[in-house]
């Protein structure tokens, strides 16, 4: 690319990708493009991490770079190896793969404390033994300059000496820690004699009990950047703060090549959705939800449970592109991501939710016909199954009205009303059965007209409405998981004066058992996706067995929420 074409940029690219094409035509980092992915190991990713997936993935993919996966396990309190596994997982189903073995910030441990040296060496590092409340303290106000620590001006000696003894296990935790020695009446609060390494006495999940002093992540993050040779380290807006001390840190260590340049980006804020990881684990600690992967919860793995694909978490990030400034983001366009992908791949079927009995009173007992149903109108190589079809059927409870609400909008079932059954035959309702105790009305009765079948309709009759059905003699009874919004506030988080917990949404699970599906679906295997026709787009749940299918709404047919909100 020459120098010309590059600045020429063309305005469709987002300001990371126009910082990146500058970069590249001035010839920095020699055009090579290495991001990184840096999840911490201590709880599962959400769709907030999904968008920074597709980001820093997608931003190397598009310049012919590579990605590193490294795990930030600066804290071994926290972390744990389920985390690790299930963030792995999370980005290879997303359709990434980095680049060569994943990394972690443990790994360069001996190189962070051989540059903390340095540091010391140099007068720019100091051991201080206040306490956290008396740091707290002296840090001062954004409006106030901090004091200095009592302990500020010890010997390097002294320090070098203090710190090899930190390491070697000698002081008890909270008892000291190595700090920057900065500015302490800098505007920015970051910059004033920042912590670099506090002393915790716990066994780390990689390298076991060899550390007793743990980087803190402005400490650890910058420098891990700068070994692997990251070039644009992309981070959301709150680290823009951050920056000016990743950069002094760069600025006092021997010099990089390449040098990282840190860029923010908005975070994604969701509306009706917590993105907070501690209010996640929350969420799984008091059962609120049954685990990370309820398919209620925001998390990848709670998504990808709830029928959601690859290809629509990533339209939807590229959707929503990428912002300076943070704003919110309406969970609408969310849920029409995975309703576009799905309409395009789901294989439609017909279930009935809330069945009652319809009863064809001229089709002939014990008779069985197969009527060919395409499998998905939106694909022309979908091709089609065979349902059974028989005198008896299941049909929507809602599809019949004894007195029709409104007699010439009501294009479904009523006295003497006709609807076409989706595939088959036009029928004629005739009569109805009511249970005499509650009224419930608990068998239809209708004739078919047998010229009227779908695909060879000779009958000449015109009706408006089509309903779908299940064959009572083949009906595959399931277990229907109707999943609604964990929240029905559209911020549950920002109310400073109430606990998120009280707007969780009562009825965001309602399991209906049995449902009855067409046969077709028996062998399902779990994650496979359907469009129950008219009702929505579910797929088969883990905790399907081969006795019993278990399906979750992934998302309505249409938006309900949105007209919900316009009344």
């Amino acid at each position: 690319m020459s120098t010309n074409e590059a600045s020429a940029t063309p305005a469709s690219l987002n300001f990371i990708e126009q910082i990146v094409e500058n970069d590249r035509a001035n010839g920095k980092n020699g055009g090579v493009v290495l991001t990184r992915f840096p999840p911490e190991p201590n709880g599962y990713l959400h769709i907030g991490h999904a968008k920074s997936i597709c980001l820093n993935f997608g931003l190397a993919q598009q310049y012919g770079g590579a990605t590193n996966l490294r795990f930030d396990d600066t804290n071994p309190l926290t972390e744990d190896t389920e985390y690790v596994d299930s963030i792995m997982e999370d980005v290879r189903w997303l359709g990434f793969q980095w680049q060569g073995e994943p990394l972690y910030a443990s790994d360069y441990f001996d190189q962070l404390y051989a540059y903390a040296i340095h540091l010391i060496k140099a007068g720019k590092a100091y051991v201080d033994d206040s306490t956290s409340e008396e740091i707290r303290r002296m840090r001062g106000t954004p409006t106030e300059p901090g004091e200095h620590s009592p302990y500020r001006e010890r010997s390097v000696e002294e320090n070098l000496d203090l710190f090899a003894r930190m390491k070697a296990g000698e002081f008890p935790d909270g008892s000291k820690v190595l700090r920057a020695k900065i500015d302490m009446a800098s505007p920015n609060m970051h910059l004033r004699d920042p912590i670099m390494y506090r002393i915790i006495h716990a066994h780390h999940h990689r390298t076991g009990d060899k550390w007793c002093i743990y980087p803190m992540y402005d400490w650890a993050h910058g420098q891990s950047d700068a070994i692997e040779g990251i070039t644009h380290s992309i981070c959301t807006l709150e680290f823009e703060v951050h920056r000016p001390l990743y950069d002094w840190f760069l600025d006092n260590l021997p010099p990089f090549d390449p040098r990282p340049r840190q860029i923010e980006f908005a975070r994604l804020n969701l509306s009706y959705t917590i993105m907070s990881k501690r209010k996640l684990l929350q969420l799984v600690r008091e059962n609120h939800v049954a685990g990370w992967d309820d398919p209620r919860m925001p998390t990848i793995s709670g998504l990808r449970r709830r029928g959601y694909t690859p290809a629509s978490l990533r339209n939807f990030a590229e959707r929503i592109g990428v912002a300076r400034r943070d704003n919110v983001i309406d969970v609408g366009l969310l849920e029409f991501s995975v309703r576009e992908d799905l309409n395009k791949t789901a294989t439609r079927v017909m279930g009935v939710m809330d069945p009652v009995k319809l009863i064809l009173t001229n089709y002939p007992e014990g008779q069985t016909e197969e009527m060919m149903i395409e499998n998905n109108p939106e694909d022309p190589n979908g091709g089609e199954r065979a349902v059974p079809f028989s005198r008896e059927l299941w049909i929507e409870r809602e599809d019949f009205k004894e007195n029709p609400p409104s007699p010439k909008k009501w294009y479904r079932l009523g006295p003497d009303r006709m609807v076409r059954l989706k595939g088959a035959y036009i029928i004629k309702a005739t009569d109805y059965v009511k249970d005499p105790e509650t009224g419930e009305i608990t068998e239809i009765h209708a004739e078919y007209i047998p010229e009227s079948r779908s695909g060879n309709d000779t009958s000449g009759l015109k009706v408006k409405g089509t309903i779908h059905w299940v064959s009572v003699d083949t009906a595959l009874p399931v277990e229907v998981r109707q999943y609604d919004r964990l929240f029905s506030d559209p911020d549950p988080g920002g109310h400073k004066d109430r606990d998120f917990l009280e707007f969780l949404n009562p009825d965001s699970l309602r399991i209906i058992s049995p449902a009855y599906l067409e046969p077709s679906v028996k062998g399902a295997q779990p994650l496979d996706h359907f469009q129950f026709i008219r009702k929505g787009y579910y797929c088969v749940d883990r905790d399907s067995t081969a006795d019993k299918l278990v399906f979750n709404l992934t998302v309505g047919l249409r938006d309900n929420w949105a007209k919900m909100s316009q009344k």
